[in-house]
């Protein structure tokens, strides 16, 4: 029997790289900068609730998938070490469980990732309103195409990768989906419910709709792990 430990994840602003200071920018224009702060804090803390988890258990010779993930090596190694340095809380997560004895996956397809994350850089970069307009729906029309094609791609390394009597811990956004793709012989430990941490993520643009459970799934976000 293999495991895996499946922890789903909302990326925080300073994860997304060249990507972030338009995401910030963006969030604290279309919600405030009051609630553009507490959504960071709430991230924040998911991020502290996952870490204490995972500080927890023992994870020597754990397999270590990460969503975004192209490469291992000494390459890897690198990329981790400059999340770390530009604040990232998921990587200095991973961080502290390669030096556990943690051993990391390549776990992406290269040139999925860097399509999904050029038709993202075009909207960000988009001069006037039309191209912006334009770059979003040539994104929409081609994200779940790059979707089921990254969930198929990462399924097969877990499925490759991952030996019979070995645990696994992987860190993926809440909108992939591998958990259908993979063998029924790796039995799954969601450390936090995606559909929840879904619906948080879906529902941040009306939150001023749905106050109530917006305010509800935030509290779950940064609940302990049991």
């Amino acid at each position: 029997m293999r495991t895996l430990i499946y922890v789903p994840v909302i990326h925080s602003s300073v994860d997304l790289g060249s990507l972030a200071k338009e995401v910030t920018k963006r969030g604290m224009a279309d919600f405030g900068p009051e609630f553009w702060a507490e959504h960071e804090r709430t991230i924040l803390a998911f991020w502290d609730a996952l870490i204490e988890y995972l500080n927890s258990i023992e994870v020597s010779g754990f397999r270590l998938y990460q969503d975004g993930m192209i490469t291992d090596g000494e390459v890897a190694q690198k990329i981790v070490e400059e999340g770390v340095k530009s604040g990232s809380k998921n990587y200095e997560l991973v961080a502290g469980l390669l030096k556990r004895g943690a051993v990391l996956i390549k776990t992406e397809d290269f040139n999925l990732v860097r399509e999904e994350r050029d038709r993202m850089l075009k909207i960000t970069r988009a001069k006037t309103l039309f191209g912006k307009l334009l770059a979003f729906m040539m994104y929409k029309l081609s994200k779940n195409r790059l979707l089921n094609k990254r969930d198929e791609f990462i399924a097969k390394r877990i499925y490759e990768t991952l030996s019979d009597g070995q645990t696994g811990i992987i860190f993926i956004g809440a909108y992939h989906n591998i958990k259908k793709r993979l063998p029924h012989d790796i039995r799954i430990i969601e450390v936090k419910n995606a559909d929840k941490v879904k619906e948080y993520q879906a529902l941040l643009p009306f939150y001023h709709r749905h106050k109530e459970r917006f305010a509800e799934l935030a509290k779950y976000m940064v609940s302990p792990i049991v």
